[in-house]
């Protein structure tokens, strides 16, 4: 969560994080920390069921784990939030990738023991 939060600070408006890892490595821990370190108060949750959250426009968590299609992903009009000016967390990016912006950053979050997470970062 630390780290998340410090990372947030490096972000921009527009920003595409693609957020890698098994289940249950992290990733929405991870989402948390950033929207802490963004200062958004709301309760960040897991949009598994809701494919997307929208928290203030600021920072957008997606879930792509049920996405089937592209064109799934296209009617549910996900790329149309790259352009929103809000930063973008997406878990499970491989189920959309043709509609990937092509500059993303990379954070991979891999499970190490029950509490102990490697963190490994980069730009595309």
């Amino acid at each position: 969560m630390q780290f998340a939060e410090n990372y947030a600070k490096t972000l921009k408006a527009g920003d595409v994080v693609l957020l890698e890892g098994d289940m249950g490595a992290g990733k929405t821990a991870f989402s948390k920390g950033v929207a802490k370190g963004l200062s958004i108060e709301e309760e960040v949750t897991s949009p598994t069921y809701a494919y997307m959250n929208d928290y203030d426009g600021r920072l957008f968590h997606y879930d792509c784990y049920r996405i089937e299609s592209v064109a799934q992903a296209e009617s549910l009009g996900l790329a149309d939030y790259f352009d929103m000016g809000g930063i973008c967390l997406i878990e499970w990016s491989q189920n959309i990738a043709p509609l990937l912006p092509k500059k993303v950053k990379r954070v991979r979050i891999v499970k190490v023991d029950e509490n102990t997470r490697e963190i490994v970062y980069g730009e595309e």
